[in-house]
């Protein structure tokens, strides 16, 4: 089965499209293959693999880890969510942009979103569950996040009235970030 790169956004950010089998039983697809994500030039080396489930209206995000520098590859197995990656490097002639496209357990789709990259999703179904394998194992002493709703970011959420965590809800602005001596882990 075949895995393909769909799209590409703020140069780093990739849309995989892998193949699907569907008959009247079912689907079954190869969303992740060593070989071909390598061949495709992406990244092959997942050590971390995570599976949440939230309510409708939830938003969790943005997160970003830097030591060790975690990328995410990011889906949807069941209902559907709005997945966004905010770039957060120093010096990238993308800093302080967006992408956001909404992902469901449908269209099978998956964002590649490399460290560097603040990441985060809010629910758009009654539930979701999103699954993620990442580059760098989790790491509490270096992780941080951005405000979901900084406006010199200003993503376009689909939900006006999201449910998020305390942490979230107080999260830093990316100017605050940028002030700080850890962001200088994220340099373009």
């Amino acid at each position: 089965m075949q895995i393909k790169i769909k799209s590409r956004h703020l140069n780093d950010i990739v849309v995989i499209q892998p193949e699907v089998f569907e008959d009247a039983r079912g689907f079954f697809t190869e969303f992740y293959r060593a070989d071909q994500f390598k061949s495709l030039g992406l990244p092959y080396n997942f050590v971390q693999g995570n599976h949440s489930r939230s309510s409708k209206n939830v938003l969790r995000g943005l997160h970003f880890q830097w030591e060790p520098p975690m990328g995410k590859l990011m889906r949807v197995t069941f209902g559907s969510a709005f997945l966004v990656a905010v770039d957060i490097r120093k010096g990238s002639p993308t800093l302080g942009q967006w992408f956001g496209m909404e992902i469901n357990h449908q269209n099978k789709l998956e964002i590649w979103a490399p460290a560097g990259f603040a990441r985060g999703f809010c629910v758009l179904s009654d539930f979701s569950e999103i699954q993620y394998m990442t580059t760098g194992v989790y790491n509490g002493k270096a992780e941080s996040g951005i405000r979901w709703n900084d406006p010199e970011i200003g993503i376009k959420w689909p939900v006006s009235e999201p449910i998020l965590s305390e942490k979230d809800k107080n999260a830093q602005t990316l100017s605050q970030w940028l002030k700080t001596p850890d962001s200088d882990n994220f340099k373009y």
